[in-house]
């Protein structure tokens, strides 16, 4: 980030410098992500809106979408549910070709689910899916910014937890669990695997196994690389689904404890980038 400003400081011709804004545009993308993972909220929106502002300069719709793709993200996890609709209407007047689109479509149905509707969810899991389907595989799936078809389980399994359909959501978090693991066993992507067994932990906690429901909870907390606004937001579902239904359980106020502890260590202190 320092060294692309810098190189804006110099002499160079227009399409030199839109470059060199649009690289600007991409790393406050990345970093307002960062930045809210370590709990750097006042940082990760500064980022936000320097890379909305980068993106309308440069006539960048696509980097102007993922910021408020970023935006949504953000409301998603502090249930501003109408926040983060307005973000996803934005985003997608602001491209309609790429990836980011699904993305849009994805949180969208997240917010829906959240909200009890299941007509919304379902539509916009359809114009997401038709989406991807009109995209290239890419070449680089591990991209930030660029969707991979192998999430769309990953997105359906929230949706349809939250809608209460446990069976369809097990399905699907058990596919993002192999999907998530190398042929060494190596988990390729230890955040989907850590909110697929939170789901597959709902789903237990839900038919009954308050075992099962516990041991798929504590192993998704222990995952080593955690985005924290993430996987508080499952959890907390999982934490509800527990003291609801055993209330009384040693296990359930030991759960609830760690998820309250987790909590107040998810702020860290403003650094900057």
């Amino acid at each position: 980030m320092q060294y692309v400003t810098k190189q804006l400081e110099g002499r160079m011709t227009l399409r030199q410098h839109r470059d060199l804004l649009v690289d600007a545009g991409w790393l406050f993308l990345l970093n307002a992500c960062v930045q809210y993972d370590r709990g750097q909220r006042e940082a990760a929106n500064l980022s936000k809106a320097a890379a909305l502002r980068i993106g309308n300069e440069a006539g960048h719709g696509e980097i102007m979408a993922w910021a408020w793709e970023i935006e949504a993200w953000f409301a998603l996890t502090q249930s501003r549910w109408q926040d983060m609709l307005d973000a996803v209407e934005a985003g997608h007047v602001a491209d309609q070709t790429h990836s980011v689109g699904v993305q849009l479509y994805a949180h969208k149905a997240r917010a829906a689910a959240r909200m009890g509707d299941a007509r919304l969810v379902r539509d916009s899991l359809d114009a997401g899916r038709a989406r991807l389907d009109r995209l290239p595989r890419p070449d680089h799936p591990e991209h930030h910014f660029i969707i991979d078809p192998d999430k769309w389980d990953f997105y359906e399994m929230d949706a349809y937890r939250l809608l209460g359909d446990d069976e369809r959501a097990a399905s699907h978090a058990r596919s993002v669990i192999r999907i998530s693991t190398g042929p060494d066993g190596t988990e390729i992507s230890p955040m989907r695997s850590a909110e697929a067994r939170l789901t597959l932990g709902v789903a237990a906690a839900r038919t009954g196994d308050i075992e099962e429901a516990i041991g798929m909870g504590t192993t998704a907390l222990e995952a080593d690389r955690k985005s924290l606004p993430s996987l508080l937001l499952v959890a907390n579902e999982l934490d509800k689904e527990l003291r609801s239904r055993y209330p009384r359980e040693t296990a359930s106020r030991d759960f609830h404890e760690r998820i309250l502890a987790i909590t107040r260590g998810a702020v860290t202190p403003e650094l900057p980038f």
